[in-house]
């Protein structure tokens, strides 16, 4: 047993070893609970929030879906680690890559038109200089409404100096557009929401047509030119009652870097069943796409939008695909430690056994060698006495059953080498038969 433990116990500590620094390289098991940002409880982001908190319910995964002000407010929340935000719908044109780097794109996920509604105008406008001298309700603070909104008065030499803004949106910029407090309004959404199409239909409020569409398509990477065709949004009352054009950043997800690889499969797989059909606004199957994005595309959803889900993560169940990937990140380089381990242990074991018989026969030798040099004047009880040692040694190896052969073997040229010493050996016959064991020492 102790020289089985000589040569196992220290593979078995390399292992435990290796083992143990594989460990530090395989990602913890995914959390059960995360925190999304969306949007205005009333608004597009806050809807679709809950829609994915349904989906990725079935995997055991609670979604705790977080309303704010909007897209800017979301990427504050986004950069701040006591926030307990992980992942959270950002308006293209919003976030800035270079101060925010922590930060990483896992798609777009649908168009977000620039809805302009205005009132009071004898005509409904086409372009946004239209509204210079006017009350504008720009979106609320946080929002990417009012970010948007901004860039694109000021492109229009329109400012909160020839004009006058309102820090207002969604139900509360619908309400003053309602009662005449304002004579315009900017609301950015992936659709028109059933109360601002009522307030649209009436004939003192007009739905901006972006005639410059192209320039500003052409002007701000991250906006889209948007078709939307006669009668699109209400057949019955044909609105809009022309084929109009708008303009559109894309809403996308957006994570912090250090998200779980696993969740990030989990919210595309939500993203392709909540957003693969797109709406009224958004061709089918346009969306989740890895374009239009503002932060850099993770690594994990660039694989996965490229080539869907991992075999495992197809076959298994969610948690039982992780496990099981987590164990491959473990038993592959173990594996690969092991496989020349245990093709060394067996020979290094019989190399041990054999040594403690073969390293006898070097003493033989030796006796041998020096009885024949002492020629017949030689003390026969110096090399008995040797003999004697080595012999009295022998008797106490012990080693398993399967080696007893070669012990047996070094005792009978033990006595070999005494016959010699005293003179035994009359003749070659006389000799004990060599094992072949013996000539491999």
């Amino acid at each position: 047993m102790r020289d089985f433990l000589k040569i196992y116990l220290p593979i078995s500590l390399l292992v435990i070893a290796g083992f143990l620094f594989t460990w530090q390289f395989v990602d913890p098991a995914p959390p059960r609970a995360v925190t999304i940002a969306t949007g205005m409880k009333e608004g597009s982001y806050a809807q679709y929030g809950e829609r994915y908190k349904a989906l990725l319910a079935r995997h055991g995964i609670t979604l705790t879906v977080r309303h704010t002000a909007g897209a800017k407010e979301n990427i504050d929340l986004l950069t701040d680690p006591k926030s307990g935000v992980e992942i959270a719908f950002v308006q293209g044109g919003v976030g800035d890559p270079f101060g925010a780097p922590q930060l990483q794109s896992l798609a777009s996920v649908f168009f977000e038109p620039v809805w302009v509604l205005t009132r009071g105008f004898p005509e409904a406008p086409d372009k946004l200089i239209a509204l210079k001298g006017k009350r504008i309700a720009i979106g609320a603070g946080g929002s990417g409404t009012r970010v948007l909104a901004k860039a694109l008065l000021t492109d229009n030499d329109i400012d909160d100096e020839n004009s006058t803004y309102l820090s207002i949106g969604g139900k509360e910029a619908a309400d003053a557009l309602a009662a005449g407090r304002i004579d315009a309004a900017f609301f950015v959404s992936a659709e028109l929401s059933p109360p601002l199409l009522e307030l649209a239909l009436r004939p003192q409020f007009h739905l901006l047509d972006f005639a410059q569409a192209d320039a500003y398509e052409r002007r701000y990477k991250y906006l889209s030119k948007i078709d939307l065709p006669e009668g699109v949004l209400d057949l019955a009352r044909d609105f809009p009652p022309k084929d109009m054009t708008l303009i559109a950043p894309t809403g996308a997800l957006v994570a912090r870097g250090d998200i779980h690889p696993a969740l990030i499969d989990l919210f595309l797989e939500a993203a392709i069943d909540v957003h693969r059909n797109g709406n009224l606004t958004t061709p089918f199957e346009l969306f989740p796409s890895a374009k239009f994005v503002d932060f850099p595309l993770s690594s994990d959803a660039e694989r996965y939008l490229k080539r869907g889900p991992t075999f495992l993560r197809r076959v298994l169940p969610f948690w039982a695909a992780v496990l099981v990937e987590r164990l491959i990140i473990m038993l592959v380089p173990l594996i690969t430690l092991l496989i020349p381990l245990f093709k060394i242990a067996p020979p290094a074991y019989r190399w041990g056994i054999r040594r403690k018989i073969y390293r006898w026969y070097s003493e033989l030798q030796q006796i041998e060698a020096d009885w024949k040099a002492a020629g017949p004047a030689a003390d026969r009880e110096i090399f008995t006495d040797r003999l004697d040692d080595i012999q009295d040694q022998v008797s106490q190896v012990n080693i398993p059953l399967s080696y007893a052969e070669d012990l047996y073997h070094l005792r009978l040229h033990v006595v070999f080498v005494r016959q010699l010493v005293l003179g035994q050996l009359t003749s070659p016959s006389k000799r004990p038969p060599v094992p072949e064991a013996a000539g491999e020492a």
